[in-house]
């Protein structure tokens, strides 16, 4: 059901519960009191409804009905519109899971419209029915209360943050080859929390010079300063996480720099081991091959005289030189001038 919560109150009481918002108007004029009419994504035909009754701007309405919008404050004549973003942290997702609240404040009425879960706008009702006192002071009690309950609901959206970031300066030292992803995606959320954070600063401050032309409660403006006290804490922290966050990549950029100048060592140290394999067993055959050379000279070099020595060694019968008076001498000089030819000819060749 879009309407959520329907009362109008007198002195701080609640007095009548309507069962619609026409039964709403009737009755908060009858009594002189104030209502408070709480809507969960309502249809345009509601909104108009409220826009009809209290006189709203049609800009706020339109951003109203468009929703997604950013944190912000505007006043229109004597309507306060307010943009408000909550947040609460998934522990089983580790994510943050951001919503929106449009609250509108005037001259007895409080109209808010939520388009998420959070926040929890029936105990801040609740909180408020309890002290009558408080809810006497008017529709900016209930702006007050609104804005306590959402930054409250921050603090554990720190804590999931904070949580995260310990666990990545873990995986970041660890070698973790996933955490540049997660360093990534932490960074966006806490971005998107500083933009629903950050506004809250400039719109309570707004609140607190207004103050006294708008005749605001003394009680509720101390109320307003201590939740600026605590806005002003949970800026600094977030700012903290987005630069620990930023300086967590930087120093993963450096660390993965490191390991890549390692490898690359490593590669140029086996390159140039490689190389040097490569030169011996170059050398090795280079005298290999020098040796094959001289042991095959010198027996090309002994090769020759023993084909002479062999042919004459084989006694046979009709061998005209064998009773030819010079033909031993003439043979002795064959094998040496063969073989001294032989031996100059692989010389110049640097066979020897």
């Amino acid at each position: 059901m879009p309407l959520i919560d329907n009362a109008v109150y007198v002195a701080g009481r609640r007095s009548h519960d309507p069962k619609s918002l026409d039964e709403t108007y009737e009755l908060m004029r009858e009594n002189d009191g104030m209502a408070w009419i709480g809507l969960y994504r309502p249809d345009a035909e509601e909104i108009r409804s409220v826009e009809t009754e209290f006189g709203l701007h049609h800009l706020a309405i339109e951003d109203a009905l468009i929703g997604h919008q950013r944190a912000k404050l505007e006043r229109y004549g004597e309507t306060l519109f307010v943009v408000l973003r909550p947040a609460r942290y998934l522990d089983r997702e580790e994510q943050v899971e951001f919503g929106e609240v449009h609250v509108f404040i005037g001259p007895g009425f409080v109209v808010t419209i939520r388009h998420a879960e959070s926040p929890n706008l029936a105990a801040v009702r609740h909180r408020l029915e309890a002290n009558p006192d408080l809810l006497a002071l008017g529709p900016e009690a209930v702006l007050y209360a609104i804005v306590d309950e959402v930054v409250d609901e921050y603090g554990p959206v720190l804590a999931g943050l904070e949580n995260d970031i310990d666990e990545i300066e873990k995986q970041l030292f660890g070698g973790d080859p996933d955490v540049s992803r997660r360093i990534y995606d932490l960074l966006g959320e806490v971005m998107e929390f500083q933009r629903a954070v950050h506004p809250l600063t400039a719109m309570l401050e707004a609140l607190l010079r207004g103050s006294e032309k708008y005749k605001v409660d003394l009680e509720v403006q101390r109320g307003l300063r201590d939740v600026l006290d605590h806005v002003l804490q949970i800026v600094s922290r977030s700012d903290a996480f987005r630069a620990t966050l930023q300086n967590a990549l930087t120093v993963h950029s450096t660390l993965a720099t490191q390991q890549q100048n390692e490898e690359m060592r490593r590669i140029s140290e086996a390159s140039l081991k490689l190389a040097e394999d490569t030169r011996k067993l170059s050398e090795t055959s280079l005298q290999q091959g020098d040796e094959v050379k001289k042991i095959s000279s010198w027996a090309a070099i002994f090769f020759a005289p023993s084909i002479i020595a062999a042919i004459y060694g084989m006694n046979f019968t009709n061998m005209p030189e064998l009773h030819w008076e010079f033909g031993y001498p003439l043979a002795l000089l064959a094998m040496i001038v063969v073989a001294f030819v032989l031996y100059r000819v692989f010389k110049r060749n640097h066979w020897l």
